[in-house]
């Protein structure tokens, strides 16, 4: 798995001891190291000079050589093995660096299938003493939120599994110019199967450090880059242009939901009760009294109108269409009404007698043009049903 949650194993920042160390030969602190070079165990003079270093005071085994003794002290890792083989570790480092660029170190342990590598995972720990004597070396740990972290691959084989380990390191030397440095030793630990953590040490390197313009013969100052534009959150503005937009979606969703709220399919108004034709015609007839067109000489004229008014009720009131009959139809119909009308030759009698005032051009007097409205209204007021309003008699066919 790779992109674990943190950046440095707990291990590689807590064994860290600052404690002063004779250094071996490069025989006794183990195998030299190439671009990819593998790490055996360390020699019995290495771990003296382990168990010197964990004391406090430097001191050397008798087998020691001269050379070993004026080695320059630095931060030693104490391997812990226990029981059980040496899991095999390779270590590769660029040689050359760049002041302030990070430099790879890749790390790859062969070890059982039931073994894990770095158990506890990936965390920096800047306040261990081992952190602040890598610092004091001239190395550095990015920061986990850079985007520089250390990962870890784990990759199963036929001989076993195979743990690669990339730990990035910011190179911060000192001193400007030309640098070499020594990374010192750092602890990985493994987790057996049988629950038991072991530490291995990986081996010291050193790393010749350039400076960013050290190809530059006589680099001098640049000048200050050119001013960029920048931008201004300008927060309120922002609020009320949104408020702004939101008011203007709202109220045109208000005024689509108010429109299609008008367009919505109504119901018709429920019909007017309609008024017994006898109250229209007598009402019509108060009418056209008070008009009193016999006084202005218009006596044919009154007196159709009259004839007008009987033959438009008699239609609304016998269910037939009274204007649009002739006298004979209209008294055929009336006939044929069930129970008989009483006053039906009274009727028609004054229908005839309308006749003879529209086709025969007679002029009525005075008298006649009253007494034709009594008579209508006298006509009106004998048909009105008594027993039962309203109702319509029956026709016999």
């Amino acid at each position: 798995m790779r992109g674990l949650p943190a950046l440095l194993l707990t291990a590689l920042a807590a064994s860290f001891v600052h404690a002063p160390l004779a250094r071996a030969d490069a025989g006794t602190a183990g195998a030299a190291t190439g671009p990819l070079g593998d790490a055996g165990p360390p020699s019995p003079s290495a771990a003296a000079a382990v168990a010197a270093g964990a004391g406090g005071a430097p001191s050397l085994d008798a087998g020691a050589a001269p050379a070993a003794a004026e080695a320059p002290r630095d931060v030693t890792c104490q391997e812990l093995l226990g029981d059980g083989a040496r899991p095999r570790l390779s270590e590769r480092l660029p040689e050359r660096g760049i002041a302030g660029h990070t430099i790879v170190l890749e790390l790859g342990v062969d070890h059982g299938a039931g073994e894990r590598v770095l158990p506890g995972g990936l965390h920096v720990d800047t306040t261990s003493e081992g952190s602040k004597a890598l610092e004091a070396a001239g190395f550095v740990l990015p920061h986990p939120d850079g985007g520089a972290g250390p990962t870890l691959v784990r990759q199963a084989h036929a001989d076993g599994v195979r743990t690669t380990l990339e730990i990035p390191l910011l190179l911060l030397p000192s001193k400007p110019g030309r640098q070499e440095l020594r990374l010192p030793p750092l602890p990985i630990s493994i987790a057996r199967a049988s629950g038991a953590v072991v530490t291995l040490c990986t081996q010291p390197h050193r790393v010749v450090v350039d400076d960013p313009i050290a190809n530059e013969p006589n680099a001098a100052p640049h000048d200050n880059p050119s001013p960029e534009r920048q931008l201004e959150s300008w927060t309120l503005a922002r609020r009320v242009a949104e408020g702004v937009v939101a008011a203007l979606l709202a109220l045109a969703l208000g005024a689509l939901l108010l429109r299609l709220w008008q367009r919505r399919p109504r119901q018709p108004p429920p019909p007017q009760p309609s008024r017994p034709p006898w109250e229209s015609a007598l009402e019509a007839l108060e009418r056209l009294r008070l008009e009193r067109l016999p006084e202005l000489g218009r006596h044919a004229e009154h007196y159709e109108r009259v004839a007008h008014v009987m033959r438009a009720y008699l239609g609304e009131r016998y269910g037939y269409d009274g204007l649009e009959s002739t006298t004979r139809e209209s008294l055929g119909y009336l006939r044929r009404i069930s129970p008989s009308i009483s006053v039906l030759p009274e009727l028609e009698g004054f229908l005839n007698d309308a006749d003879l005032v529209k086709f025969a051009r007679l002029t009525p007097t005075d008298g006649e043009c009253q007494l034709a409205m009594s008579r209508a209204e006298a006509l009106v007021r004998r048909t009105i049903p008594g027993a039962a309003p309203g109702t319509t008699p029956e026709v016999q066919p």
